[in-house]
């Protein structure tokens, strides 16, 4: 039984394969030719925290694939009167099939995974948000790209997010330059451990002008994430100098793409022209989610399956960066 609680639960080849799928999916969806692998299957979706990508992505996507999603909003259930966690987890791995959940500190999803008895999905933890990179990683490839040996710059804060984005460019290769104020950098543990990976390049810089240097991504985050709300003056000032905008993109690569991960706050971390300009795949990348995950559950859940599938197909085309 596999989990999905960081990106490092999966493999290289994994996450190739798992990507490779949700291109297949994508040009499927729609069609009379669509899978339903996880057909007469229930997947308990379970929120902590306030969603909306996360919470259509899955709902859809649980049903395309056949089975019955449950969405929770734990404050409605039992976890609202003091449930303990690990009673919770028991009786979900009773009824249904896999659990996604999205939570505050990660070592509630470390226990989600100890107790349920079945696959358990990190829907975003304060450490972690491994589901939105797949989807990144997914909209990279849609830009002509490689993985390996791709640039991305990160701007902004050193959040769960820029944590995923550390161990995605360790086990796939990637070179990636992370960008933050002093202060809000990732955790040093965190970067340590994607560094050790030694198959990608990762640097931490307060100098948003050399990180951006011919990168081929460049993407950030809101300044003040969820539970951050009391910290927002405080970090508006420290982040001022780190916005992505049009100067910032002239320095990167002339195809290079922008991505965030939304919600975004225009005039704070990007600009409306960066986000609203030609070289954004922010709306990419959100619809990437639906695709990525129905890989993710299916490869979980159903992996000779999605595996084969992958393998007796031939590569799906990818978009290249006008």
């Amino acid at each position: 039984m596999k989990h999905f609680r960081t990106l490092l639960d999966l493999s290289e080849h994994e996450i190739l394969t798992v990507l490779a799928r949700a291109h297949q999916l994508k040009q499927l969806r729609g069609t009379a030719s669509h899978p339903t692998p996880l057909a007469r299957r229930s997947v308990a979706v379970v929120f902590e925290k306030a969603s909306t990508r996360t919470r259509i992505s899955f709902e859809l996507g649980i049903h395309e694939l056949g089975a019955t999603p449950v969405m929770l909003d734990a404050a409605r259930t039992q976890m609202g009167r003091g449930e303990p966690l690990e009673d919770t987890a028991r009786l979900l791995g009773r009824y249904v099939d896999a659990v996604v959940y999205r939570t505050f500190e990660h070592t509630r999803i470390e226990t989600m995974a100890s107790e349920a008895n079945v696959p358990v999905i990190n829907g975003l933890s304060d450490d972690y948000h491994p589901c939105q990179i797949l989807a990144d990683l997914m909209t990279v490839q849609e830009s002509g790209r490689e993985l390996r040996g791709t640039k991305v710059c990160w701007v902004g804060d050193g959040n769960n997010v820029a944590h995923s984005w550390i161990l995605a460019a360790g086990a796939m290769g990637m070179d990636l330059r992370l960008a933050c104020p002093p202060g809000y950098e990732p955790d040093a543990s965190i970067v340590k451990r994607g560094q050790s990976l030694d198959a990608g390049r990762i640097m931490v810089t307060h100098d948003v002008a050399a990180a951006a240097e011919g990168a081929d991504v460049v993407t950030t985050d809101v300044w003040a994430s969820m539970g951050q709300e009391e910290e927002a003056q405080k970090r508006k000032a420290a982040f001022a100098s780190f916005q992505v905008d049009d100067s910032c993109m002239s320095r990167a690569a002339q195809d290079a793409i922008f991505l965030h991960c939304l919600p975004a706050h225009r005039g704070e971390e990007v600009t409306a022209d960066v986000i609203d300009g030609a070289q954004s795949r922010v709306w990419d990348e959100a619809e990437n989610r639906l695709h990525a995950q129905k890989a993710l559950l299916e490869h979980l859940l159903q992996p000779s399956s999605a595996d084969a599938a992958v393998e007796s197909s031939p590569p799906a085309t990818q978009r290249t960066a006008p």
